[in-house]
Order: structure tokens, then C-alpha cells, then sequence
């Protein structure tokens, strides 16, 4: 008894991970969120430093481009410091730069991180991607090594913090351009640092004495506080209008239809999010033959040729990591047999054959009649019949002795 035991076991867990296989997508389907260019900071672009409560200068310090504050009106300090733009008082330009601000930070926070778990960033050598950290600070020299092209986001959900005399190098010819610094509370630049980028606070950024910036301070709800700083704006930069947010794919769509029959058309479809639109291949193992996916739509459409069971797995990708994969099985079964039965003929007319081959079986359930009563009743009377010639035979033998 051992044996049936365990076939049926087997076979029951079979069941039950092929099930699993046919509707559970893969682990690594879930979403990401990329960018394809420098943030675009639409009206802020033009700030050197834009504060929300406050603009607060000590000293001689120079921007090289807009000043402004919104939604609060205090600007202090200019003179003694200077700027190379125009500044914006709670004007138009200030409402519509502080509206932008706003956009840009929430582009910057909805990114998936590249590298995550992050904190200081001293002695690093930074490929262009997304970074993370529940704090970020800098106690000495990060390298961020790329192109004019290449872009850095880094996210902190509290604080960034540079020490005195920290610097930011940039390699390559990567831009301060290119460099974002999403701040989910406040910023402080120590004494002297060589700071890259542009600083998106949530509240207040203060640059302590001589600390130097080449990029923005854009503070959303507090107050930008200076003292003898230098900051240079970017020049010669896109304006990133045309960035877009991508997203990676994830399958939205159920299994497919797990059942299919031999000389049956076949229809069932994988879908995805994600930005862009996602195109479709299968990775591995095979479609059941007849069948071909539709890389653009996704459709698995055809005509199945072959029964058998068939495994594959469909993958999803729109040139945003980490693609979408999932598993999938289908079913094939054998076509069912189509009798064709005899075509009586008129009287003298061999009527037309039925199907060559056709089981009886097929041919009596087609034809509606059932014949086993006809051939009970046929052998009783030749078995009659016999037993009459029988007894004939025996009497003629004794009449003529």
C-alpha cells in the first residue's frame, strides 16, 4: 500500500505547485521609480536662494543669481551681500518658484533609491544614481564620478549635515547641474565646505560661515540663513522639462487561461504598469506550440497544435529596473474525436460509410440508438434456431432406425 500512497501524494503535490505556478507572478515583480534627466525645478531654476519664512544674510556674501522669499516678505543682509539676478519679494515669481519647489521635491522623494541605508558619505566614490539614508551627512571628501549627462538624487528623510571643510568633487565632467538633494527636515553647511548641488529642505537650510555652493538653496517652509557664503548658480543647464518619471513594470494581469485544446484558437493576454509602456518576451521555457505572444500587447493568441503541459515565464520591461517576470502554465489537451455516421441509402443504394476508424462507441452515441437490447435479442434466436436443427437431426436419425 506504501506505493499508491505515494503516487497519489506526489501527484497531489504536483497539483499544487503547478497551481502555484500558474497564478503566482514571480518575487521580482514590483515597481521602481527612475529618472530620466536633471529634476526640473520649472521657476526655482533661476534662484541661487529662495527662502519660504525668511531670507537672512551676514556679511559679504554673493549669489550669483535670483534671490527670493515666499510666502513670507523679510529679506535682511543685501548689503553687505550681493546678487547678480533680481530679487523677488513675495512677488509673482516667487509664489510660482515656490509652487515648482514643491513639484520638484515630490519628483525627487518618489524616486526608488539605486543604494539605500546610507548616512555619511565621506570617502565615497558615487556612480550617477539614486541614494538614500534616514540622515545624511558629510565629515569629508565624496567623489561623484560621471558625465554631463549623469544625474545624482540623494534622499534623506531628516537631516543633511556637512562638516567644516567637507567637499563635494566632481569627476568626469559630471555638472552640479545634475545634483539633487531631497531634505526631509533641515540642512546645515559647516564652516568652509565646498557644497555641490542643489538642496530641495522641506524647512530651513543655514550655510554657516564661508561655506561655498555651487548650485541652489531652495528651502520649502523656513527661512535660507547666510553668513559670507559663495554661491554660484549652474549655468548652461537643461531645464529638464522634458524629464520624465519612469516607473518599472509590474504585472497587473491574472494567470493565463490555464486550459487549452488541440485545434482550438487560443486567446489570453499579460498586461503591466508602468512608464514607459512595457514591452513583453518570454525568458524561458516555451509557449505551447501554435502559440506566439505579442511583444507590444501582450496577447498569447494561436491555435495549439500539440497537447502537453507547458511552462514559461513572461517577463515585462520598459528600460526601468528591475523588470517584471512571472511563471506561467498551460495545458494542453488532445482535440475530441468527431464521428461522422452511415448515411442510409435508398432502396438498392449502398447508403454513405460512416467515419473510417470511428469507435463503435462514437458512431452508437452519434446516432442516438443503443444496439446492445438488437444484439441480446439476435443471439437468443440463432442459439434457438440451432437447438431446433439439433433436435431435427436427432429425429430423423430414430425414425429411420
Amino acid at each position: 500500500m506504501t506505493r499508491p500512497f505515494t503516487r497519489r501524494r506526489t501527484a497531489a503535490l504536483a497539483l499544487v505547485v503547478g497551481a502555484g505556478i500558474a497564478l503566482v507572478p514571480a518575487a521580482s515583480a514590483f515597481g521602481a521609480n527612475g529618472l530620466s534627466g536633471p529634476i526640473d525645478l520649472g521657476a526655482a531654476t533661476t534662484f541661487g536662494a529662495l527662502g519660504a519664512s525668511t531670507l537672512t544674510n551676514t556679511g559679504p556674501s554673493t549669489i550669483s543669481t535670483d534671490i527670493g522669499v515666499s510666502p513670507g516678505t523679510s529679506i535682511t543682509g543685501f548689503p553687505p551681500g550681493l546678487y547678480g539676478g533680481t530679487l523677488h519679494q513675495t512677488d509673482a515669481v516667487a509664489v510660482q518658484a515656490q509652487t515648482d519647489l514643491t513639484t520638484a521635491y515630490n519628483v525627487a522623494a518618489s524616486l526608488t533609491p539605486t543604494t539605500g541605508g546610507l548616512s555619511d558619505l565621506a570617502g565615497l566614490s558615487l556612480s550617477p544614481g539614486v541614494y538614500a539614508g534616514p540622515t545624511l551627512s558629510l565629515t569629508g571628501d565624496v567623489t561623484l564620478a560621471g558625465t554631463a549627462d549623469s544625474v545624482w538624487v540623494f534622499q534623506t528623510e531628516s537631516t543633511l549635515v556637512t562638516a567644516s571643510a567637507s567637499r563635494i568633487l566632481l569627476t568626469g565632467g559630471a555638472s552640479s547641474c545634475n545634483v539633487f538633494w531631497q531634505v526631509g527636515s533641515s540642512a546645515t553647511l559647516g564652516t568652509a565646505s565646498q557644497f555641490v548641488g542643489t538642496i530641495m529642505a522641506d524647512q530651513s537650510i543655514t550655510a554657516t560661515t564661508a561655506a561655498t555652493i555651487q548650485g541652489r538653496l531652495l528651502a520649502s517652509t523656513g527661512a535660507v540663513t547666510l553668513d559670507s557664503n559663495v554661491i554660484t548658480g549652474p549655468t548652461d543647464c537643461t531645464d529638464g522639462t522634458d524629464t520624465v518619471v519612469t516607473t518599472s513594470p509590474t504585472i497587473t494581469s491574472p494567470a493565463p487561461t490555464a486550459t487549452a485544446v488541440v485545434g482550438t484558437p487560443y486567446t489570453s493576454t499579460v498586461t503591466a504598469s508602468g512608464t514607459p509602456t512595457a514591452t513583453y518576451t518570454v525568458t524561458s521555457g516555451a509557449l505551447p506550440a501554435g502559440l506566439t505572444l505579442n511583444p507590444t500587447t501582450g496577447a498569447i493568441t494561436g491555435t495549439p497544435t500539440t497537447p502537453g503541459s507547458y511552462t514559461f515565464t513572461v517577463t515585462a520591461s520598459n528600460g526601468t529596473l528591475p523588470n517584471a517576470a512571472a511563471v506561467y502554465e498551460v495545458e494542453v489537451s488532445p482535440a475530441a474525436v468527431v464521428v461522422t455516421p452511415e448515411t442510409p441509402g435508398a432502396p438498392g443504394v449502398p447508403g454513405t460509410p460512416g467515419t473510417p476508424g470511428a469507435p463503435v462507441a462514437a458512431l452508437l452515441a452519434a446516432t442516438g440508438t443503443d444496439m446492445l437490447p438488437l444484439v441480446a435479442l439476435g443471439g437468443g434466436l440463432l442459439g434457438f434456431g440451432v437447438l431446433l436443427m439439433v433436435f431435427r437431426t436427432v429425429s430423423r436419425r430414430r425414425a429411420s432406425e
